[in-house]
């Protein structure tokens, strides 16, 4: 039995869904790709897909096979490509994690423009803030803001992202614009503010021209969740601390302003984060350098 053959085979029906389109895709007779399947079922000794009238579909077996093998299969033909020519386009499944402000203000917006310049990488995009084994699910990077908490992990820092201090035109109406931030913490300003389970609410710190600023201000309403922060400052609950990314479409149109602009609320770093003992291939490569190039023009925006 060819392993690779039988491999592909198994693939592309798990893919296509029956054996019928996955021989016509293969270009091969269906009884091949039928007896391919059926010589590695027998070579590990286990069931891999459960057959029906109209589809076939993994069994537990099946699928965790089928997420290896498809990778294995990626990785031989990147191999090959590779080998054959320097100047052939990326090719393959790329598996990306991202946070999900990142991934939509920044990363899916611009997309497009990705598919363009390499149309044969095709991209899984996991959309969460959840902590990802990139090895053992088989993701090929990450992109998170904040700090990379593991040392055996290769970060690439992708810009800045910058606190702001915001609020609606209508609590600005209410309560006035503050100049300083001492006027945060005196009536009738309230600063809607973060908390942790365990820690209680954090404070907040500003700087200008060497002046720094740490305060714990009047608030009502504390939350855990940067788009539930910029919710309740949409609202107008009180001045918000968010982020660029978050805040930005939002102060773009309008909705929020800045306060305290010439005041330095710190920033967030953002990296693009890949494990280090694999093989930076090619289309994971053409991947990293093009989401630096598109933060970097987003993450420096005036707002």
């Amino acid at each position: 039995m060819d392993k690779l053959s039988a491999m592909k085979a198994f693939v592309r029906v798990v893919e296509s869904g029956t054996f019928t389109k996955a021989s016509e895709s293969l270009g091969v007779p269906k009884a091949q790709v039928t007896r391919l399947v059926q010589s590695l079922e027998q070579d590990l000794k286990t069931l891999l897909l459960n057959r029906t009238t109209r589809r076939v579909v993994t069994t537990a077996d099946g699928a965790a096979y089928y997420e290896r093998a498809a990778r294995v299969l990626d990785d031989v033909e990147e191999l090959e490509s590779n080998m054959s020519s320097a100047k052939l386009q990326p090719r393959g499944k790329l598996r990306i994690d991202v946070s999900p402000p990142v991934a939509n203000q920044i990363i899916i917006p611009s997309l497009a423009d990705f598919c363009e310049r390499y149309p044969d990488i095709q991209i899984d995009i996991g959309v969460g803030e959840r902590p990802v084994d990139l090895v053992g699910e088989s993701v090929d990077c990450v992109v998170r803001a904040g700090a990379v908490s593991d040392p055996s992990l290769v970060a690439r820092r992708l810009g800045e992202v910058r606190r702001v201090f915001c609020a609606s035109p209508a609590y600005l109406k209410r309560c006035g614009t503050p100049q300083h931030p001492t006027e945060l913490e005196d009536e009738p300003h309230r600063v809607i503010r973060y908390f942790t389970y365990g820690g209680g609410r954090l404070g907040y710190a500003l700087e200008r021209d060497g002046e720094q600023y740490e305060f714990n201000p009047h608030s009502t309403i504390a939350v855990n969740d940067s788009s539930a922060m910029v919710a309740a400052g949409l609202a107008g609950l009180g001045i918000a601390r968010s982020n660029s990314v978050v805040a930005g479409p939002y102060l773009e149109s309008g909705r929020l302003k800045l306060v305290l602009p010439d005041w330095n609320a710190g920033s967030i770093p953002l990296h693009a984060v890949y494990p280090p003992n694999r093989h930076v291939s090619a289309k994971l490569r053409v991947f990293i350098d093009w989401v630096a190039d598109v933060c970097a023009k987003s993450l420096a925006s005036p707002h």
